[in-house]
């Protein structure tokens, strides 16, 4: 690749960056909200020896997510929080980004590139706004690195997860697909040794893991895919604003009992996933077939079995499907557009056209039903992906399997 076209590739990255972060201004619907309203006080609060954050007091969040947090108050040459905070993500991304390209000789890690590109500017501000934003270019490093520096990608993977949960898919993907996968453990191990240890010295043993206690008695936020249904008249189901989690969410007939059947669900899903996985790793498929679609399978499990529907979820899609692009693109165009589709639809409801979900506005309700949709068929092809994938002749494993007689033959 020519540095002219290398040039360009980070010039569209830079310019996708620059417009979600330029519609968070622009939009209504405060796509920055929770910037200026949320992370901003809790970083001060921290800085100024008020209450700090799932260590002195319980917190929806793992307790390194105030990490950065807090870096964004120490950008203090930037004339707003929300500025400060766009530019940390923005830098991160940049990071992750030289990782993924490089130089540019590899053509599927320009594509992959030019994909991560797209699905930032298509799904806008909400991509850059929220925690989950510091949690992407962290697992996009942390997957690539996967085969030659398991303890490594262990490290990264386990710390995003210590800010946001979902990474702990990836983790779950990368102890069933990799045959480093001690090392993927240890490097877990350490960095949670390192979080706890600094959380129980400073005094928040008790809330060490308060973020699982706090997300169990929330209801189903609006956005939820289980919610889609209701969102459609279904049990006489209303939108209400809960003061305490500050989302809008349902309630009516059955809403209850589908919120209540979620979790367990998400369990029993997760853990069909991974059988998969192992079987197909047991069975002779290579890592390299096996690790993309177990990944997304298992984020998109997150997505789909929660109760929990916020629009910055899209961007957990980001780390697989580069990781799928880059070992097997043919393989790997079909989910990552439906991917890029399901984050402009996202970008339509939230924060476009939001006021129109709170009005039960049928045409929009049908564009977020229409996303749901998509986000399932995505995990769908995952699994079958993942099902189908291919046993590689020259593995041990795959010669023993084809060696067993069948009847009088051999397969």
């Amino acid at each position: 690749m020519t540095r002219a076209r290398l040039a360009a590739l980070w010039a569209g990255f830079l310019i996708a960056h620059a417009i979600a972060i330029a519609l968070g201004w622009l939009w209504p619907n405060q796509p920055m909200g929770d910037t200026y309203l949320v992370y901003e006080p809790w970083s001060r609060a921290a800085i100024m020896g008020a209450d700090v954050m799932g260590v002195t007091a319980a917190w929806v969040y793992p307790p390194l997510a105030l990490a950065p947090m807090v870096l964004a108050q120490a950008l203090v040459w930037f004339s707003s929080y929300s500025l400060a905070w766009a530019v940390m993500v923005a830098v991160l991304d940049c990071v992750a980004f030289a990782v993924l390209v490089g130089r540019g000789r590899s053509t599927s890690r320009v594509i992959a590139g030019g994909f991560w590109a797209l699905f930032i500017a298509v799904l806008g501000p909400i991509g850059i706004f929220r925690l989950d934003a510091v949690t992407v270019p962290i697992t996009v490093v942390g997957l690539l690195l996967a085969l030659r520096h398991p303890r490594v990608a262990g490290l990264l993977v386990g710390a995003a997860t210590w800010m946001k949960v979902w990474p702990a898919a990836l983790v779950a993907a990368l102890v069933v697909a990799l045959r480093g996968r001690w090392q993927v453990i240890a490097g877990g191990a350490i960095v949670s040794v390192i979080i706890a240890g600094v959380v129980v010295l400073a005094g928040g043993a008790t809330h060490l893991l308060g973020f699982i206690t706090t997300q169990g008695d929330r209801g189903l936020q609006i956005e939820a895919v289980a919610a889609t249904p209701f969102l459609f008249g279904a049990g006489g189901a209303q939108i209400y604003y809960d003061r305490e989690i500050l989302t809008y969410q349902v309630t009516g007939s059955g809403v209850e009992l589908v919120a209540q059947l979620l979790s367990p669900l998400m369990a029993i899903v997760v853990a069909g996933i991974c059988a998969i996985g192992v079987w197909r790793v047991r069975a002779g498929s290579a890592v390299r077939a096996v690790l993309p679609p177990l990944a997304l399978a298992l984020v998109v499990a997150l997505i789909v079995c929660n109760k929990v529907g916020s629009p910055q979820f899209q961007t957990w899609l980001v780390a697989p499907l580069v990781l799928w692009l880059v070992w097997d693109r043919a393989s790997a165009n079909g989910p990552a557009f439906l991917a890029l589709v399901a984050a402009g639809l996202t970008h339509l409801v939230y924060p476009v056209f939001y006021h129109h979900v709170l009005a039960s506005d049928t045409v929009v309700v049908t564009v977020l039903g229409m996303r749901n949709a998509l986000v399932v068929a995505l995990g769908v092809w995952a699994v079958v992906s993942l099902w189908r994938t291919p046993i590689h002749e020259g593995n041990p494993r795959a010669r023993r399997l084809l060696r067993r007689p069948v009847g009088n033959e051999r397969i």
